[in-house]
Order: structure tokens, then sequence, then C-alpha cells
């Protein structure tokens, strides 16, 4: 009996469920991924997600190989095509059992549902696992057997399941047959074909050496340094979490690990509590799908009536708003295919709060140039900025970002990297040189005036009251 381990968002073998599940069976076994570029146009997957997901499955692949595990790429047009082209192949090499990880936005569950009654109906076994969270997605609940809403009350009860449960790892398998020749994928899809330079090394060793480097001398300062964005005080994993080369419980056994040996535990706690963020995420996009299908959160804010997007969007994505901090960090979406988390919430503040522009596009805009661009935290993080989704902002809570660069960029040096225009004005006026003198070159002045919108941001908040 022929098995098959189905790969999607878990682009690993070490710690995953479904791999480990396959491999108790001295039975033959194969694995596939299938490549989806109309669905992934949908869902607004930047070239440089493409292009890291393509190449850890060639990665993936390689390591396989030396299992005696070979993959196989399938190209479906979207995930409704993906069911028959899986059953064609289940046929084709006589599969009789599948095995696959879920994931949990609303396509990806439906095609999963079609998928297993497509499989089930010609007697194709189909074992699912959970696999994106620490604790398993849909085990967190209050007393009253209720998903949570707000942060703070989730991670308590995470961390309490943590220390009841002592969750472990799912060890890489061991051979199940001779080496085999990797296959690969080498095609990019056309208009994926233009991605930024890689922003981290390819490979899963790559994501554990990143993963100890980061503990090993970085974390200590995490607490202090993580909202700089001139420093290099992330621990940058973000893109092997998006796409499954790590998992969250590998990174908080790790964490754990080192706390356990001493390590500095400020800001160890601080960058588990980053773990537990995402794994609250997750479970909103599972308990409610609505947030996945451009839903706010809150039903009521759905009433807002947002700016019409037009030039001001247009300004706002290419990093030419007259507000520096805002800037610099467009362009470093732009250019990098990655942001800092702290800009990440100034600059979706800022569309959503000054210019009064739907979350939704700067959500999709921003997925459209991720490499990390992962739905449940990318949404939540959009939602909980436009105070439209759980453990929102408060609508009257509106950063400031001429106030929040001189906080977190106080010597202008990230401003300068990305807009060079700027780069001579002295260390008060970057923030703001609109305010004093002449702008230097041919940067704009301000789209907006920051404490303008952001009373009629509020006003409009709190009409939906009246």
């Amino acid at each position: 009996m022929t098995q098959l381990v189905w790969f999607r968002n878990d682009l690993r073998a070490a710690d995953n469920p479904a791999l480990t599940a396959a491999c108790k069976s001295r039975h033959p076994l194969k694995a596939c991924f299938i490549v989806t570029p109309e669905q992934w146009r949908e869902h607004d997957w930047s070239p440089a997600r493409v292009r890291f997901v393509l190449d850890h499955a060639n990665a993936l692949s390689e390591e396989l190989s030396g299992l005696g595990i070979p993959l196989s790429f399938i190209t479906a047009s979207r995930f409704t095509d993906s069911v028959e082209k899986l059953e064609e192949f289940c046929r084709r090499e006589s599969i009789r059992h599948v095995h696959f990880n879920e994931e949990y936005g609303v396509n990806e569950r439906r095609r999963d549902k079609a998928v297993k009654q497509a499989l089930d109906d010609t007697g194709i076994a189909v074992n699912k696992y959970r696999d994106q969270t620490v604790a398993p997605v849909g085990s967190i609940l209050t007393r009253q057997n209720e998903p949570y809403s707000v942060f703070t009350p989730f991670s308590r009860r995470w961390r309490s399941w943590i220390d009841e449960a002592r969750p472990t790892l799912f060890p890489v398998p061991e051979p199940v047959g001779d080496p085999v020749e990797p296959a690969r994928y080498d095609d990019y899809p056309p208009g994926f074909d233009n991605p930024p330079p890689g922003l981290v090394a390819i490979g899963e060793d790559s994501a554990h050496q990143r993963l100890e480097q980061f503990l090993d001398n970085r974390v200590g300062d995490y607490k202090n340094l993580r909202d700089l964005p001139s420093v290099d005080g992330t621990s940058l994993l973000s893109p092997y979490l998006a796409n499954g080369v790590l998992s969250g419980r590998q990174c908080l056994i790790a964490a754990r690990q080192h706390q356990g040996l001493g390590g500095n535990q400020e800001g160890l706690a601080t960058w588990t509590n980053e773990i537990a963020w995402r794994d609250f995420y997750i479970n909103i996009l599972y308990h409610y799908p609505r947030v996945s299908m451009h839903r706010a959160f809150k039903p009521e804010t759905e009433a807002l009536k947002w700016n019409t997007p037009g030039e001001k969007f247009e300004a706002w994505k290419a990093g030419n708003t007259g507000i520096p901090i805002v800037d610099a960090a467009m362009r470093q979406l732009n250019q990098t295919g990655w942001m800092h988390n702290r800009l990440r919430m100034i600059t979706a503040m800022f569309l959503t709060k000054n210019l009064f522009i739907d979350w939704r596009l700067g959500e999709a805009y921003f997925m459209s140039k991720l490499v990390d661009g992962f739905l449940a935290s990318n949404n939540g993080g959009w939602q909980w900025s436009a105070s439209t989704g759980t453990d929102a902002a408060p609508y009257f809570r509106v950063f400031n970002p001429a106030t929040q660069s001189e906080r977190f960029d106080p010597d202008g040096e990230f401003i300068r990297k990305y807009v060079p225009e700027l780069a001579k004005l002295d260390n008060k006026r970057i923030h703001q040189p609109w305010t004093s003198g002449v702008i230097p070159g041919r940067y704009p002045r301000p789209i907006v005036d920051l404490k303008e919108s952001r009373k009629e941001a509020i006003a409009k908040f709190q009409a939906l009251k009246n």
C-alpha cells in the first residue's frame, strides 16, 4: 500500500506530524507539492513569497530524496483544480493513503473538505493533522468553551496549556528506502518572475542556524531593540514561519531550552509572546472564517464609509506621502519584500486613520509584496491597526507617525537609508521636514494633516455608536 504526504504550508522534514505519521508504516512512501499560480494571484501572493516557497520546495525535495521519499510537483491552476489533479496523481501512483497538515483559511478548508470527499469516494484513506500552532488549533478555549477574542487571557491560557502538556517535537524520520533522484521546479509562473533579492538563506538547516544565532546572540536585547528599525534587533524568522520551514513548536521549545540554561529571561519572554500572538491569530482565523473573507471581525465597523483611495493611496504605496517614517517603511517593503513590525503598525494606522482608506486595500498590498505574507498574522495586524478586529486598538488610539519616528528612529538612520532625499537634514528636522525651512529635493509635502485627519477618523468611529 503506497502512501502519500501532501506538503503545503509545512515545507520541512523535522517536526512534521503528517510526515512522521506516514513514516511509521513501512509501506512505500511518496510526497507531492501542488503549484497553484492562479490561486496565489487571487490570494495576493508576492513574487518574493512565490520564489521563497518554490526554492524551499526544491530544498525539501533534496532532503526527502535522501530519505528515499520522491517528491513530485503537480501543477494546478487553483485550489478547485487541485482536487482533480491530486485524485489523478493518486490513481496513477496507486496511492491508498494520503496524509497532510491542516491549513485554516476558508478557501484552504473548502479545498481540503473537497479532497477528502473525493478520495473517500475512491477508497483512499485520508488523515489530517493539526500543525500550524503550538497548542492544537481550537484547544485554547474559555471556561465557557468559547474561543478567546482578546489576546491577554488567550496568552495566559496558552502558557498554562504549554506547562501542562509539555509539547514535544516530531523527529526527522529515518530513511524509508534508498536515496532517489530529487525533482525540481524551476519555472516561476508568469507575474512572479521578478522578485527582490532573497532576504534569508534557503533551507531547513539555514532556518535552524538563524534561530540558534538569534537565541544565542540577540534575544537578550530583543525587548529593547525589537522596535528600532535601524538595528538588527528582530529574529527575521518570519519568512520561515510563514511558509512552514520552521514551526512555532520548534521556536517555542528552543526558547524554553535557552530559558532553562539561564538565557535572558526578559528577552526570551518577550519573544515567546510573539509566538503566542501568532497562535492567537491562527485561532481567530479558525473560529471566525469571515476574517479570511474580506470581512471585519467587528461587524459594526462594516458601516464605516472609507475614503476613495485615489492618488493618496498610490502615494502611500510608493512611499511618497511626505511623512518620512511612513515613506521609508513603504520603500523598504517595495525594495526588500519585508517590513519591520513596528513600521507595519505605523504605516497601517496611517493608511486607515489619517488617510481613512479601507484596511482591506492595505492588507492586500502588503500580501502582494511580503515574503512573509501569512494570512492570519497579516489580517490580524491590519484589523488591529484599523480598530476593526479582535483585540483591536481603540479607535481613539491613533499613532502619530512623526512622534513614532522620533521615538523609534531618533537619529533618523532608517529614514536616511530609504529616503536619501532627506539624508542631509539634522536629527530633529528629518522626522518632520515640513515644519521649517525648504523641503530638500523633490520630496513631497505631507498629503494629509496629521492632527486634523486624526480628529476626523475618531469622529467617524464615534458616529458608529450613535
